[in-house]
């Protein structure tokens, strides 16, 4: 049984003893056996040391446990403040990251640009170029042909002219 148990048994055997005690006439007073009296206050008092001693261990534990959960609440802080700076560093990280790529992304975009430009001008010009050099060869058939056509009519004898064909 604890302290605690034995302090209430004891005050219950105590009025008990007073509630039963013989009374005196004409008074308010009762008759009670003084040792019996004595011994339970004793056992009462045993009992309430009991009790003190039970309630200063569970005070001192309360405060080894509370101790305990401060330290283990500290740590926790601790782990979830290193965590969060780690998070924190990932997400800057991938930040860092995604601006770089971007920006590599943008360079590339505009060097293809002018790439892509630079090749469009050049092709353009050789173009140019193949078309100025065709125009000159289209000119110089042209002449070749138009030579030919004069030149079978200069082949001829003078008192022959060339016959043109009759529609017929």
């Amino acid at each position: 049984m604890s302290g605690q148990e034995a302090v209430r048994q004891e005050l219950a055997t105590l009025r008990d003893a007073i509630e039963n005690a013989r009374s005196m006439p004409m008074s308010a007073s009762a008759v009670v056996n003084r040792q019996e009296i004595l011994d339970t206050l004793a056992r009462l008092e045993a009992g309430f040391a009991e009790s003190c001693e039970d309630a200063a261990a569970v005070l001192a534990q309360r405060d080894a446990v509370i101790s305990e959960g401060e330290a283990s609440a500290a740590e926790i802080v601790r782990q979830a403040t290193l965590e969060q700076e780690r998070l924190v560093s990932d997400t800057e990280v991938f930040r860092l990251a995604q601006r770089a790529s971007d920006e590599a992304l943008a360079s590339s975009r505009t060097e293809a640009e002018g790439l892509r430009a630079e090749a469009d001008a050049y092709v353009e010009q050789r173009l140019a170029n193949f078309e100025h050099t065709l125009d000159r060869t289209l000119g110089e058939v042209r002449r070749g042909i138009a030579n030919l056509s004069g030149q079978s009519a200069f082949d001829q004898p003078d008192d022959v002219l060339p016959v043109e064909p009759q529609a017929g």
